[in-house]
């Protein structure tokens, strides 16, 4: 009785978190998306990076925690993914890339994985 009790609670507290991360995903994917809209050099913009590049630590934080419970191969995947996430907005903050394109279509794949 209390292992089932238990595994319904941590079946909720799962997918509460995926809910959670689904919408932060969501929040920084609005907020690139009017940024191409407003333009690459407006403050939309820089908060837009900030807030994703921010997301982003946290993401990779967790994800290197021993209690994440994501299987190592999907761990490794969004770790270098979201290596790349930085590295992009690296290269949009120096003006090398004019564009959130690909970051708005990687996290929109991901986004939607999570639902």
């Amino acid at each position: 009785m209390y292992r089932k009790a238990y595994q319904d609670i941590a079946a909720d507290s799962s997918a509460e978190e995926r809910a959670n991360e689904a919408m932060a995903l969501d929040h920084a994917i609005g907020m690139m998306r009017e940024a191409q809209a407003e333009g690459m050099d407006t403050v939309v913009a820089i908060k837009a990076r900030h807030f994703t590049r921010r997301l982003w630590f946290y993401f990779l934080d967790d994800l290197t925690m021993p209690e994440n419970g994501l299987p190592d191969e999907l761990k490794a995947n969004l770790i270098s993914i979201g290596i790349w996430v930085l590295k992009e907005l690296d290269r949009i903050e120096k003006g090398e890339q004019d564009s959130f394109a690909d970051i708005i279509d990687v996290m929109t794949m991901i986004r939607d994985g999570l639902q």
